[in-house]
């Protein structure tokens, strides 16, 4: 694998990491819709982010140990699937899907990455 194919392989699961930590935060912010005091919508809030501390926390332990952090979220994107039965089919493929994606992405670097070590 030539060394740029090799640098994007490295670069895109992070990148699409941040990105999907992004949008998960977005959909926090519709507790500021809600009735009840500023001190109860932040505290609502704060709540609200526990999915993004999650994938924080996940994308941080990727970033050093890429195959272990790849099937994180791929467990992630099954426990999605598996707490949120019912939900419409496109909620699977745009959540977990592209939990799935990264995961998958982030192997497949560690993977290279190790057999470029050895």
């Amino acid at each position: 694998m030539n060394l740029s194919k090799r640098r994007l392989l490295h670069l895109l699961p992070r990148i699409l990491a941040i990105f999907f930590i992004f949008f998960i935060s977005i959909f926090a912010f519709d507790v500021f819709d809600m009735e009840g005091s500023l001190l109860q919508k932040i505290g609502g809030f704060l709540i609200h982010l526990i999915p993004t501390y999650i994938l924080i926390v996940v994308f941080l332990i990727a970033r050093k140990w890429e195959i272990l952090g790849g099937v994180a979220y791929i467990f992630l994107g099954l426990l999605y699937i598996f707490i949120f039965r019912g939900q419409d089919v496109i909620a699977y493929i745009i959540l977990s899907g592209s939990l799935f994606l990264i995961g998958i992405l982030f192997i497949l670097d560690g993977y290279l990455k190790k057999k470029t070590n050895t």
